[in-house]
């Protein structure tokens, strides 16, 4: 029987023990709606605002700047959404990237059929946004920059303090969606100049189903929600009580344990983008190998799809992901890759490794057993070779 080697954490994480034991009271014993003045009301209150000040403690806020939504997604639609509502007597201009998450490229899209202007800026060859970029963006119309704290696909991150700092000058608003960067590296919002910052809790052993907004003092958006006007009439809609908790519980966790996990995932990491390029040849790493994510490893392969490696991975055990998806019978290339200069035949080729908290290094090398069979017998069947067109 193969082993089981869980190596997509950026997808998902499981739920940590510590969670689940937290999150169990509120279904069985505390689950009184929290806008209810008596005793199971108070109880499952009491919940919701304990994880409430948790959260802010990993970001350096305050309770009273955490709302809480559904997830990264919601968080991103209502920070890009409700600023660009609050702020549309003053200009129409947002500035964002060429890599964002779709939760963020495809609301800017929305705005834009709207009459908004959207300005997407270049990367360089390890995917890094450069700030005098953003500098050179701003215009007298411009109302939000949005730009990712890290890439979902490769890892890389990017100056966010630095961006900050000049939205901050020239008195733009600046959201950045950091779902892939909380829980993993600090994300202190004084030190980054953020207004508005997305998290998401299945990304740091939470649950699926809820994430949080951080929406600085004085910096009033417009909803997206209406109803009864909780979380502070930003996010109308009674409380995912259990899911608030379990963030409130991974929150805990990720400041316990992010230091330590940061500096193992790092080498184990580094092992594994190594040992493939030394194992492999016609690979090469992709995103900053400088500026990335502890526990991204992201590479690609030439003359062969991702699909098929991951296929054949998940035959012996091994779950990854690649930077390349097949929708609707088509095979389209990663954005994100494409934006970096990645030629198209290479992208396909991009396999995504995430590790966690549970990863070892035996399961490291365990990948780096099977890997290179599969590569070389997916090569040996593949049309295409060194200097042969790909079709694109």
């Amino acid at each position: 029987m193969a082993p089981s080697v869980y190596l997509d954490h950026a997808a998902t994480t499981p739920v940590a023990p510590e969670v689940i034991e937290a999150v169990l009271p509120y279904f069985r014993e505390f689950w009184g709606n929290p806008s209810s003045i008596h005793g199971y009301g108070r109880q499952a209150a009491e919940g919701v605002q304990a994880a409430r000040e948790r959260v802010a403690t990993l970001l350096g806020a305050t309770s009273n700047e955490i709302i809480f939504t559904s997830g990264g997604t919601e968080a991103d639609n209502l920070a890009i959404f409700g600023a660009a509502l609050a702020k549309e007597s003053k200009g129409k201009h947002i500035i964002t990237s060429a890599i964002e998450h779709h939760a963020v490229s495809h609301s800017t899209e929305v705005l834009a059929k709207r009459g908004w202007e959207v300005t997407y800026l270049p990367v360089d060859g390890g995917g890094r946004i450069d700030p005098d970029a953003v500098r050179a963006a701003i215009r007298p119309d411009t109302v939000l920059v949005t730009i990712m704290h890290a890439n979902n696909e490769v890892g890389t991150v990017q100056p966010i303090a630095e961006i900050g700092a000049i939205c901050r000058q020239t008195g733009v608003w600046f959201h950045t969606d950091a779902v892939q960067s909380v829980g993993h590296i600090p994300t202190l919002v004084g030190e980054l100049h953020v207004d508005m910052l997305s998290l998401s809790g299945h990304k740091l052993y939470g649950p699926k189903g809820v994430g949080a907004l951080y929406l600085r003092k004085g910096v009033r958006i417009k909803p997206l929600l209406y109803g009864g006007g909780h979380e502070r009439n930003m996010r109308s809609g009674t409380e995912n009580v259990p899911g608030i908790v379990g963030l409130g519980a991974a929150a805990d966790l990720a400041m316990a344990e992010m230091a330590d996990e940061a500096v193992r995932q790092e080498a184990l990491r580094d092992k594994l983008i190594d040992g493939i390029l030394a194992r492999i040849p016609d690979s090469f790493a992709t995103g900053s190998r400088e500026h990335r994510l502890p526990n991204n490893a992201s590479v690609s392969i030439k003359y062969i799809e991702g699909e098929a490696q991951l296929l054949r991975l998940d035959a012996v055990g091994i779950a990854a992901s690649s930077g390349s998806a097949c929708t609707s019978g088509s095979l389209d290339p990663s954005h994100v890759l494409l934006a970096m200069g990645i030629p198209v035949e290479f992208a396909h080729g991009s396999l995504r490794f995430s590790l966690g908290r549970g990863t070892t290094e035996a399961e490291i090398d365990y990948v780096l057993e099977q890997l290179p069979p599969i590569v070389e017998t997916l090569r040996a069947m593949s049309p295409f070779k060194a200097g042969a067109a790909f079709p694109i």
